[in-house]
């Protein structure tokens, strides 16, 4: 799937460009697809501020660099950017390597506005150089643990892998879920393997199995041998970290991969500007844009309207957050400061829980909102 470039010549501007970093993961064992449709959104967005007379006549332009889901190399490739003049920093998909971008920015003074990243603790103390449009993870993935409930299941087993992402998940689950008669247990994927997992689902009596687990390994495994277990053709699966949104999956597991619900953030029906935006995406990326594409047009749609009104001062950036009021692909963004979270946070982007249609699976049914 590649991103065409804006063809030259196509923008309105002259003078200095105003340069904006971009963290994006376009190699594994970063999630590609994810990366490639947030840089799609990112460069649509770019083009389209540039035809309209870039930033105060200056060009916006966008410097991308590879994170591969590496938080090293993301750190790196901050105070790379930072040497090289942006203005601020926009993107990222992976929680822990925005987390590690987001201290980078913080110690350097370099606004950064995270597109897609959901972990609750994007910073380790409150920052003013950071926002983010990404629902928190406690937000979206209780609604899920909602839809769960609603559905009538109690126990639940998460299939973990190792990670502060996936353990926050989980704790998310288990502290919703136990007041309300929910029960969860963890099935730790460095000690199993996926045959072992549908043994344990059947000891524990799991109505629901939630893959807190890297995509496409071992998330793809797990699911086929469930699918093809007789002992567990009731059982519910669930990847509330948004494994099925992407072409990949289906190609992967075809009906295997249908009904299985996941969190996207998009709203029930798109605006006029969303529909718009939508038509723009499915073009330059030959398919149906997810929600991350979305993602990455409004991260630079705000931050453009932050530079038109400070230029590329970063100070004035970072001070410029809570007075942000723009309309987004989904709904108007606006920050603010909000319990538990560390960052500026757009409270809230539409949250649904959706899966793939077992009858059609390009085709996805909305199952519950939040």
């Amino acid at each position: 799937m590649k991103t065409p470039p804006s063809p030259p010549g196509a923008d309105r501007t002259d003078g200095a460009a105003v340069r904006i970093g971009a963290l994006v993961p376009l190699t594994r064992p970063g999630w590609v697809e994810a990366g490639h449709h947030l840089l799609a959104g990112l460069e649509l967005a770019v083009r389209e501020v540039n035809a309209a007379g870039g930033i105060l006549g200056r060009p916006l332009e966008l410097v991308v660099r590879d994170t591969a889901a590496d938080p090293q190399r993301a750190a790196a490739a901050v105070d790379e950017l930072a040497r090289l003049g942006v203005a601020a920093l926009a993107g990222e998909y992976h929680s822990v390597v925005a987390r590690a971008a987001a201290a980078r920015a913080d110690a350097l003074g370099l606004p950064f506005l995270c597109s897609s990243a959901v972990l609750d603790a994007l910073t380790d103390r409150p920052t003013q150089w950071v926002a983010r449009l990404a629902p928190a993870q406690s937000h979206g993935w209780q609604i899920y643990a909602d839809f769960l409930l609603g559905a009538g299941h109690r126990r639940i087993a998460v299939a973990a892998q190792p990670s502060v992402y996936w353990a926050s998940g989980a704790r998310i689950l288990r502290d919703h879920l136990a007041p309300r008669g929910g029960t969860v247990v963890e099935l730790d994927m460095s000690a199993l393997t996926p045959a072992a997992v549908c043994d344990e689902l059947v000891d524990h009596r799991a109505t629901a199995l939630l893959l807190l687990v890297g995509h496409p390994e071992p998330a793809v495994p797990i699911v086929k041998h469930v699918r093809q277990d007789p002992r567990l053709a009731e059982i519910l699966i669930g990847a509330p970290a948004g494994q099925p949104e992407f072409t990949e999956w289906a190609t992967l597991l075809g009906a295997e991969g249908a009904a299985i619900p996941f969190l996207r953030y998009l709203p029930e029906r798109l605006g006029p500007l969303g529909a718009r935006v939508g038509t723009a995406l499915r073009e330059r990326l030959g398919e149906a844009p997810s929600f991350v594409a979305f993602e990455g047009y409004d991260t630079v749609t705000v931050l453009a309207e932050v530079l038109r009104s400070n230029g590329a001062d970063r100070a004035g950036t970072a001070e410029s957050w809570p007075r942000v009021a723009v309309e987004g692909t989904r709904g108007q963004i606006r920050f603010s400061r909000t319990p538990g979270i560390s960052v500026w946070q757009w409270a809230w982007t539409p949250v649904q829980v959706v899966d793939r249609d077992p009858a059609q699976p390009d085709r996805f049914r909305i199952l519950h909102t939040g």
